[in-house]
């Protein structure tokens, strides 16, 4: 039997995607989280000094979205043909080109940095959720199956699906986004990724 081990901080982050997938995939792996504190001193251990990691027997892999993409094709969400694999990891991207965009709000709205919450919000976060949700919304839209690629679930749904915990900050989230709300719902509905959700620890971040 293949053995996991999960290391990251005490938060969701960048390592939360991993857990959902493990979740799903019903999965037993070691979710090993380190405080602040004691990182420094397990950062040399690390491939790039950064976390997430996964050792999957041992052998280290590091990045979150090259992390993701492996367990993705190992358990069944990364897409049913090629050509849908390619589809799914473009909108990953551009998932990425998001949250890159609304850094400077999101590390003052968990208290990494100091700043106008309310300005950032207004002039950083809304504009760039207004261009990433109207492209997805058009994904949802060509896609009758409720994902936004082919007819299952796959990884960069729970990309998607996850950005719903933004409306804790910003309760305006999906306001002219139905689309983008309902494939939340239907994604966090979903048995075994709600239970997860339900059961998590509960964190900063």
């Amino acid at each position: 039997m293949v053995q996991y081990k999960l290391s990251y901080f005490d938060g969701r982050g960048t390592a939360e995607i991993i857990r959902q997938i493990f979740a799903l995939a019903g999965q037993e792996y070691e979710d090993v989280r380190y405080a602040h504190d004691e990182w420094p001193k397990h950062k040399d251990e690390m491939p790039f000094g950064q976390m997430p990691v996964l050792e999957v027997d041992g052998k280290q892999l590091a990045q979150s979205f090259a992390i993701v993409r492996f367990l993705s094709r190992r358990f069944g969400f990364a897409g049913e043909s090629r050509f849908d694999e390619a589809l799914v990891d473009s909108i990953a991207d551009q998932f990425k080109d998001f949250m890159t965009e609304i850094r400077p709000m999101v590390v003052v709205s968990l208290g990494f940095a100091q700043g106008d919450l309310a300005k950032l919000t207004k002039e950083v976060f809304l504009p760039a959720r207004d261009k990433f949700f109207a492209y997805i919304t058009k994904f949802l839209k060509a896609n009758k199956s409720g994902y936004l690629v082919g007819d299952s679930l796959t990884y960069v749904d729970l990309y998607l699906a996850e950005t719903s915990e933004f409306a804790k900050k910003v309760p305006t989230l999906y306001d002219g986004f139905p689309e983008i709300k309902a494939h939340a719902e239907k994604v966090r509905s979903i048995p075994a990724l709600k239970k997860w959700i339900e059961s998590r620890p509960k964190t900063n971040f």
